[in-house]
């Protein structure tokens, strides 16, 4: 319903800030990591999450887009509210969060104030794939964008005698760490960890 808000802000704590949009006044939940981008801005830009309780109506905000995909990926999760979701956000990076589920970290996700064992378990198990499939996503594009290059040196790497399977696997981990290497970085870095 809601996608985003600009407008100048009007006030800001570390989970609040008042956005001033043409006149009328949005006070917008957010997270720490939100609050330190917004941090010396007069005019800002945020993707909302609008929640509409029994007892109340409230936009969440966020700083970028992938942020709130995160945020709404943790409240699909049963025990998990926009309350506990966002104190995850502020206790940890998006990244570090994603790192954590991917990993099946516990210990990470219980350091998070209002997070038992079960919760980080059940935050785990509902999301591990759904975070999964996005990075594989990401890895997708990754190829598109640089297909020549990874063709090419794929190619290289084929011809030296190493399966397909094997060298697809070590370009993706590579992608994720760098995806503006020439064919010769690509191949020496896979070729250090094959």
């Amino acid at each position: 319903m809601y996608e985003y808000i600009s407008g100048h802000i009007e006030a800001l704590t570390p989970t609040n800030v008042i956005i001033d949009n043409m006149g009328m006044g949005y006070d917008i939940k957010i997270s720490l990591n939100t609050y330190s981008q917004l941090e010396g801005l007069k005019e800002t830009k945020l993707f909302l999450h609008f929640v509409v309780r029994e007892d109340a109506q409230l936009f969440y905000g966020f700083f970028d887009n992938e942020e709130r995909k995160l945020f709404r990926l943790l409240i699909s999760v049963n025990g998990v509210g926009s309350n506990t979701a966002q104190m995850m956000l502020s206790s940890l990076s998006s990244s570090e969060i994603e790192n954590a589920i991917l990993s099946s970290d516990v210990g990470t996700l219980q350091s998070i104030k209002g997070i038992g064992a079960k919760s980080a378990q059940r935050i785990i198990l509902d999301l591990k794939d759904k975070i999964g499939k996005g990075k594989d996503g990401d890895f997708k594009l990754l190829l598109e964008l640089e297909n020549s290059v990874h063709q090419e040196a794929e190619a290289a790497l084929l011809s030296l005698g190493f399966n397909k399977k094997q060298v697809s696997k070590v370009f993706k981990k590579i992608l994720k760490t760098d995806s503006d290497l020439s064919v010769e970085d690509m191949i020496k870095s896979a070729l250090k960890q094959m």
